[in-house]
């Protein structure tokens, strides 16, 4: 690993929790997943939130973190994709979708390094061009897969294929077997982006930018995974160290 003089700090979108206090009053809090900050934490990297702060953009958070990482989340917004929003989409937040889709194009145009999980693969997505399937057993009867599981975070309930030559390959080898918590996943892929993984029901798993390694992004939720299951760390020590090579350049 190349030595830093100092933390590299990775910029951690923000969800909204809303949070009943003793007094009947109800307030809406920033949060970030403890698994995330952890991980990122021992790996020697400084997470920052990136709360969705009324009036800012994506350009004016890029150079307050080396890296973006996009954590899982409620359903993206159909609109921002150019599809009527059906009955099967829930919890969508327009205005957090609209903030984090600036955020990726502004880390992108950048060329910052990027990586997302679960929601984050979609709204990577989604921000460079691409769309998704509203709805997995809708929109996608070939998914026969069970995606959304019912055991507990850490548990994995299906293999997925990966990629020679991905850096997910490199990170995980020929196959993983992986958790499984979404009802949307990728349909079309964004221009300057490629499929690393897939399910063995063709449902898309893993994504990386066509020839260098800015982006990555996985379906799965490897950040539940690490404790229990040590290959999953390689993602985020992999991710550290796209990191730690962009801050050389």
């Amino acid at each position: 690993m190349i030595f830093m003089s100092k933390k590299i700090r990775i910029g951690l979108v923000s969800r909204t929790l809303t949070l009943r206090d003793e007094v009947p009053t109800y307030q809406k809090a920033p949060y970030v997943p403890r698994d995330i900050v952890t991980i990122l934490g021992e790996l020697s990297a400084l997470p920052i939130v990136f709360p969705d702060v009324e009036g800012a953009s994506g350009k004016d958070y890029v150079d307050l973190a080396d890296a973006l990482f996009l954590p899982g989340g409620q359903d993206v917004d159909p609109t921002l994709f150019g599809e009527e929003p059906t009955w099967k989409v829930g919890g969508a937040d327009y205005k957090m979708d609209r903030f984090e889709i600036d955020l990726i194009r502004a880390f992108y145009e950048a060329g910052k390094p990027i990586f997302g999980i679960c929601r984050g693969i979609q709204v990577l997505n989604i921000a460079l061009g691409g769309t998704v399937y509203q709805d997995l057993q809708a929109d996608c009867p070939s998914a026969y897969i069970g995606h959304s599981q019912k055991a507990y975070g850490a548990y994995p309930v299906h293999h997925v294929n990966v990629k020679k030559g991905s850096l997910l390959h490199a990170a995980l080898g020929d196959t993983a077997y992986v958790n499984s918590r979404h009802h949307q996943a990728l349909k079309d892929v964004a221009k300057g982006l490629v499929v690393t993984a897939m399910a063995p029901d063709g449902v898309i798993e893993g994504i990386e930018s066509a020839g260098s390694d800015q982006v990555a992004a996985v379906q799965w939720h490897p950040e539940n995974m690490w404790r229990e299951h040590p290959e999953m760390r390689a993602l985020f020590e992999q991710f550290i160290a796209r990191v730690e090579k962009s801050v050389q350049k």
